[in-house]
């Protein structure tokens, strides 16, 4: 039986502790109050914060009003997020089945206003490009055994170093990420929201993803542990969203 390719990854110094740390985050998170019953509510939220926080990466408006919808970048932030809402979409089957398939409709959804037709869902004619997106769909669909958040890091790195389509390559990593987190059950509803942590410490991310394309053992080790650090933020912006939530009620 072939070595899991990953396994050396949650060996690398303080991963194993963060990625567990995020676990536990996002399942305090869930366990909120708001969340018990009316996750679908704060799901659509968190869904237009991750939308808005993905799209100012890569160089979409950072203002939300009635012009956001015309923002591209913005606008097909927002289809992917919308089409991840709440985790209970066929999108997720499709990735656990097909995850290149489901890549191929994240790519149409981010980049419909940004991408000529004849570029949609095709990934660029590269080999390189070809084998490494045939890997990540092994790994993710059970080849590997490494944590949910360590996998997600690692499906969201790898896109963003590929840069697979040409076009909207960010927002589909991160969407990517986001699918991920959801499929495995890390975060089943997609209450998370790392997006606003990456798009805070903008100047980090980008450095980090170019440690992670490295693949030196600093640069691999840095972006597993701010990928973490991410989800915990991210399960942090979810309780804030459940206490507005709440708070709204009363």
């Amino acid at each position: 039986m072939n070595a899991d390719p990953l396994a050396p990854l949650a060996e690398l110094p303080g991963v194993a502790d963060a990625a567990e740390q995020a676990r536990d985050a996002l399942g305090r998170a869930h366990r909120h109050r708001a969340n018990l019953r009316g996750w679908n509510v704060t799901a659509a939220e968190a869904a237009l914060r991750a939308a808005r926080a993905s799209s100012v990466l890569d160089g979409g408006t950072p203002q939300l009003d009635e012009h956001t919808t015309s923002d591209p970048v913005f606008a097909g932030a927002l289809r992917v997020s919308q089409a991840l809402e709440g985790g209970e979409t066929s999108l997720i089957g499709v990735w656990r089945r097909a995850p290149l398939q489901a890549l191929a409709r994240l790519h149409m959804l981010a980049a419909a206003d940004v991408a000529s037709d004849d570029e949609l869902a095709r990934p660029r004619a590269a080999p390189e490009v070809s084998a490494r997106l045939d890997l990540m769909s092994q790994l993710v669909t059970g080849r590997s055994k490494v944590s949910a958040p360590i996998l997600s890091a690692v499906a969201h790195g790898e896109l963003l170093a590929l840069a697979s389509f040409g076009s909207a390559d960010g927002v589909v990593a991160r969407g990517v990420s986001r699918l991920v987190t959801i499929a495995t059950g890390l975060d089943p509803h997609g209450l998370g929201v790392p997006e606003v942590f990456w798009m805070r410490r903008a100047a980090e991310y980008r450095d980090a993803a170019r440690g992670f394309a490295s693949g030196t053992e600093k640069g691999l080790t840095e972006w597993l542990l701010l990928h973490c650090r991410a989800l915990q933020a991210g399960a942090r912006e979810a309780t804030a969203i459940a206490d507005q939530k709440s708070q709204a009620k009363n």
